[in-house]
């Protein structure tokens, strides 16, 4: 059960405000809107894994959708939502005591959108999750939990003395072991992909290894200890 706040009292919609919410939600899903896909993912369990396209292709019930917004109001379900808000004292939302960063997406500059979206996909093991524009201006690549968002711009932004010779990182990823991070890097090294820096010990026990995308971007790919 969520915690009282004693200081700030923050004011909880109606529950028939958050039933609306509920079905707008249902209604984004329905229509396809990705940014709600994101939001699912992050709040419901079950589609934590999905794609985007998945997720937007998969069933979604109105119940689906309520307790998505009960979870965001900090309840583990709809019914404990009903009770809460028909417990709570008039106007005082139970308030969270630590606000939750669900995902990061990196954001990586790259000169051709259809060039990287075959990179990532056909050496680096990624699949597309949508791709928006004619021709392409941006698109989004995932690979297990790992999203990285792809901006198209012209290719003077992406050439820079500064960042290859301070070998500036773009996004860094991470594997769950030691034994992992090896079968990533001879998963990449038998596709022919270009290293920046190949698997190495670092002086604090983890491996890690650097990927160069075709416009430069360096990924590092890392393991524990």
């Amino acid at each position: 059960m969520p915690t009282y706040d004693p200081i700030v009292e923050v004011y909880m919609p109606s529950l028939e405000n958050l039933r609306k919410q509920a079905k707008l939600v249902l209604r984004w899903h329905r229509e396809g809107h990705y940014p709600v896909a994101a939001q699912i993912r992050g709040l419901l369990p079950r589609f934590a894994n999905m794609p985007d396209a998945e997720i937007l292709a998969a069933r979604f019930k109105l119940s689906d959708a309520q307790e998505m917004v009960a979870r965001e109001q900090g309840f583990a379900s709809w019914q404990a939502l009903k009770d809460g808000v028909s417990n709570t004292p008039s106007g005082v939302k139970p308030s969270p005591a630590k606000a939750k960063i669900v995902c990061a997406e990196p954001q990586l500059f790259v000169a051709d959108i259809d060039r990287s979206c075959k990179f990532f996909r056909e050496q680096l093991g990624f699949t597309v999750v949508f791709s928006y524009g004619e021709p392409p201006y941006y698109a989004q690549v995932a690979r297990d939990a790992t999203r990285l968002n792809l901006r198209c711009v012209e290719r003077e932004l992406i050439a820079s003395t500064a960042r290859e010779r301070e070998q500036l990182l773009s996004a860094s990823m991470t594997v769950a072991s030691s034994e992992e991070i090896k079968l990533l890097f001879l998963e990449f090294k038998a596709a022919g992909v270009a290293f920046q820096q190949t698997l190495k010990k670092q002086p604090w026990g983890a491996r890690n290894f650097v990927v160069r995308d075709p416009d430069g971007n360096l990924l590092l790919f890392a393991g524990p200890a």
